[in-house]
C-alpha cells in the first residue's frame, strides 16, 4: 500500500481498445495480472491498461496473486511490494522457485537501493517506484513484453531481423535495437573468459554451468557484448535496452550491473568481465572468442 501512486494518471482512451492507435505494439489480447491492494491504483491501472488493449486480472493480496499467477497464463505481472497476507518479494521468490518466469514489474513506494536490489535479485524485470507516471509505466510494460520469454523459442523472423554479429568494429554503436529484444543473429556461442553466451537461445553458462538471467539482465549483457569492448554510458545502455522514451533513473543500470556481477563473476567485488569505467559507464572486458575456436 502506498500514497499518491500516480503523477496525474491520464484517462482511458476514447472508444474501445480497437480504436487505440497504440495497439501496433501487439498489446491486444496480452494478459496482465495486477497484484495490488490499493483500490485507486487498481482503478487507474485497469482503466489505462484496458484502454491500450490489454486483458487485466486483479488480485488484492499476495496469496491471491500467487494463486492466480500459478493458475492463469499471464504475459506479465505488475506486483506491489507492501501487500497483505504475503508481501510482493515473497510472491516473486515463490514464483521463481517454482520455475515460473513470467516477466514481472515491481511497484513500490520503497525506493531504497536495498529494496530495488532485492526485487531484481528475486527476478523482477523492472522496479518502478511510487509515485509514477502512467505513460512511463506503459512504456516499461511495452519494453518488457517486446523481449522474448526464456520459456519461448525465438522465432526465425526475429532472428532474421536482428543486427550485425559481434565482429562489428569497436567504434560503432552497439547494434541492439532501442527497446527491442537482444538479437540472435547467429548460432555462434560467444565466449568471454569462462562465460558462454548463446544469443540464439538467450542462455548463459559460467564454467559450463547454466546461469539464470532475467530477460532484462540478458539484454544488458548482450548490449555490452555488441559494443565489442567499447565503453557504454548508462544513458546508452538505458536507451538500447528500454528505448528512447524510457524515463527511469540511471541508478537502475547500476543495480542491474550489480546483479549481473553477482551471477557472472567469480568475485563480484573484483570483476574481471563487467568493468566500471569511472565517470563514464561500463564495458565488457572483451576477450571474446567463438566457442570451439
Amino acid at each position: 500500500m502506498s500514497q499518491g501512486p500516480f503523477n496525474t494518471p491520464r484517462p482511458a482512451s476514447a472508444g474501445t481498445p480497437l480504436d487505440n492507435p497504440m495497439l501496433g505494439n501487439g498489446a491486444l489480447g496480452k494478459r496482465i495480472l495486477v497484484v495490488e491492494d490499493d483500490p485507486s491504483i487498481v482503478l487507474g491501472l485497469r482503466m489505462n491498461l484496458e484502454a491500450e488493449g490489454y486483458v487485466v486480472d486483479v488480485a488484492e493480496d499476495g496469496e491471491a496473486g500467487l494463486a492466480r499467477a500459478r493458475t492463469r497464463q499471464a504475459d506479465l505481472i505488475i506486483l506491489d511490494v507492501m501487500l497483505p497476507r504475503l508481501n510482493g518479494f515473497e510472491v516473486l521468490r515463490q514464483l521463481r522457485a517454482a520455475g515460473m518466469r513470467v516477466p514481472t514489474i515491481v511497484l513500490s513506494a520503497r525506493d531504497a537501493e536495498l529494496d530495488i536490489v532485492m526485487g531484481l535479485e528475486f527476478g523482477a524485470e523492472d522496479y518502478v517506484t511510487k509515485p509514477f507516471g502512467i505513460a512511463e509505466l506503459l512504456a516499461r510494460i511495452k519494453a518488457v513484453l517486446r523481449r522474448p520469454r526464456f520459456d519461448e523459442p525465438v522465432k526465425d523472423d526475429v532472428r532474421a531481423a536482428s543486427t550485425p554479429a559481434t565482429s562489428a568494429p569497436a567504434a560503432s554503436a552497439p547494434a541492439v535495437p532501442p527497446g527491442g529484444p537482444a538479437p540472435a543473429s547467429s548460432a555462434t556461442v560467444i565466449r568471454v573468459g569462462d562465460l558462454e553466451i548463446d544469443p540464439r537461445t538467450r542462455q548463459v553458462a559460467r564454467g559450463g554451468e547454466p546461469v539464470t538471467l532475467t530477460a532484462t539482465e540478458f539484454d544488458i549483457l548482450w548490449c555490452l557484448v555488441q559494443a565489442d569492448g567499447r565503453v557504454l554510458s548508462r544513458e546508452e545502455i538505458q536507451t538500447h535496452v528500454w528505448g528512447p522514451g524510457h524515463h527511469g533513473t540511471l541508478r537502475t543500470i547500476d543495480n542491474f550491473m550489480m546483479q549481473l556481477r553477482t551471477k557472472l563473476e567469480r568475485d563480484p567485488g573484483d570483476p574481471q568481465h563487467l568493468l566500471t569505467v569511472r565517470g563514464v559507464g561500463y564495458r565488457l572486458e572483451h576477450e571474446a572468442r567463438r566457442a570451439g575456436a
